[in-house]
């Protein structure tokens, strides 16, 4: 009787302690908030502020891997860098980006500047060597949404 008290004890402290890993390191909610990387993929955007984004490869639900990383979110430029990229590239009014529609991309919902105005530059969007880009800006708030496939090539 005490072993199957015993192996119930850990069968019960499993869930607790994944629990508490998961709390530490951030994953429940599958959001990241570091700019490190988006700086890195992203350079032309330059130091970006309050960065919210998820990655393919979290938190994968599916119990696939994803063959390829595609990172989306929102990030804030930094004051005056999106009239300089307006200034030196072309921008047109845009729909609004995709609600959110992959698999990763649930922890975004209802995250992001209220009623945005986007604006787009094709020539910011690129697909080239297995790499896209798809960048939205709202000028009232200085916020990027983003979403990439294989963002370092």
């Amino acid at each position: 009787m005490d072993r199957r008290k015993l192996i119930g004890v850990g069968l019960a402290a499993v869930p607790v302690w994944w629990g508490l890993r998961q709390l530490a390191t951030g994953a429940p909610s599958g959001r990241h908030t570091d700019a490190g990387p988006l700086e890195q993929a992203f350079p032309l955007l330059g130091p970006l502020t309050d960065a919210t984004w998820v990655s393919s490869r979290d938190n994968d639900d599916r119990g696939t891997p994803s063959p390829e990383l595609a990172v989306s979110g929102f990030a804030r430029l930094s004051s005056g860098k999106l009239d300089r990229l307006t200034e030196s590239h072309g921008f047109v009014p845009a729909d609004s980006p995709d609600e959110f529609s992959s698999w990763f991309e649930k922890p975004l919902k209802g995250r992001g500047p209220k009623n945005p105005q986007w604006i787009r530059s094709d020539e910011l969007d690129s697909e080239a060597d297995g790499r896209s880009l798809r960048l939205w800006f709202d000028r009232r708030t200085d916020t990027v949404r983003f979403r990439a496939v294989n963002p370092y090539g």
